[in-house]
């Protein structure tokens, strides 16, 4: 009977471990650290980035860096709004929003600095993108290959060749737009 229940006691906590992580806490920023503006807030479990007239950017990055992980949180915004997710540091983005340079929405594309532009542009987005309500994103890194789904549905993999090993996460809001976007439930889980 002990043997039992430390068996199970065993495989239990395994699966607990597997559990993704809980990188917003839903009230406050700790494990976060802004680069820029200080233009974010967390309340009643909703994380927000809400840039004012001066227009400047800002960057919310995790204190703890992922090699390779899943990313998964959901997103909300109205209007003109350039945001995104940095994957391992500033050199590759996956965009949420309009783009400053193409002039229209991108949300799901990468986006790699280095190359100065989209590579890739994602699959159905204008679709299933919900404008003014929570939309589910997943992105998944594994070396430099992104895979990344919108509200449930895969619509880009991209193979970056910038792709850091090993670095945070970030959460934007770009220079030279007024905007509020917001997140909830956002989690990582090291694969």
């Amino acid at each position: 009977m002990t043997r039992c229940l430390l068996l199970a006691s065993l495989f239990f906590s395994g699966l607990a471990a597997a559990e993704p992580e809980k990188i917003f806490n839903g009230t406050g920023l700790e494990g976060w650290n802004v680069k820029g503006a200080t233009y974010w807030t967390a309340a009643d479990g909703v994380l927000k980035g809400e840039s004012d007239d001066k227009k400047q950017g800002s960057i919310l990055w995790t204190d703890k860096s992922y090699k390779d992980f899943t990313v998964e949180l959901e997103f909300r915004f109205s209007g003109d709004v350039d945001s995104g997710v940095f994957l391992r540091g500033e050199a590759d983005q996956i965009q949420i929003g309009t783009s400053r340079s193409k002039k229209r929405d991108m949300t799901a594309s990468p986006y790699i600095g280095p190359k100065s532009g989209y590579p890739q542009e994602a699959a159905g987005v204008k679709e299933l993108l919900k404008e003014g309500d929570w939309n589910k994103m997943k992105i998944v890194a594994k070396g430099g290959t992104y895979t990344v789904s919108l509200n449930g549905k895969q619509v880009v993999e991209y193979v970056s060749d910038t792709a850091k090993e090993s670095g945070p996460l970030g959460l934007q809001i770009h220079p030279g737009v007024k905007m509020k976007i917001e997140f909830k439930n956002v989690t990582v889980e090291g694969i």
